[in-house]
């Protein structure tokens, strides 16, 4: 189950069935199914507490993925702060609700085992975001 849940925010106008069905299309692609995966949209500072208690980083960012997959099935808590999602939007020049987009299947990419931390990682990424943005758009 796919679960959307917010923290000190108002809750972002996707379309949650949509949404759903497009996360699990996108790790059927990898091989993997969609088990216990909860989203949390949260602001800058709760995003912040997060990365400090849990992972012992002192910085704001856009996302932390908890993963708790096993197996073929893939889980996990979602943090994504919609005020660096915002931030990040106006940057890069991208609507706000397709850099939500995103953020949201980048976590899931993450749980089925898309890393972007290592060399040449980074670009990998980005490649298979925008291949699993194209899928939701079809």
């Amino acid at each position: 189950m796919i679960s959307y849940q917010t923290d000190g925010v108002a809750m972002p106008s996707i379309k949650k069935r949509e949404t759903t069905a497009w996360i699990k299309a996108v790790a059927a692609t990898y091989g993997k199914k969609a088990g216990e995966i909860a989203y949390v949209f949260c602001s800058d500072e709760c995003i912040l507490d997060v990365n400090r208690q849990y992972l012992q980083h002192d910085y704001y960012t856009d996302i932390i993925t908890f993963d708790y997959s096993e197996d073929d099935r893939i889980g996990g808590d979602i943090f994504i702060s919609l005020d660096t999602v915002r931030s990040n939007a106006a940057q890069f020049g991208t609507p706000y609700e397709e850099e939500l987009h995103r953020v949201i299947i980048h976590g899931i990419l993450h749980l089925c085992g898309v890393n972007d931390k290592g060399e040449g990682e980074r670009q990998q990424m980005e490649e298979a975001e925008n291949k699993a943005l194209a899928l939701r758009q079809s």
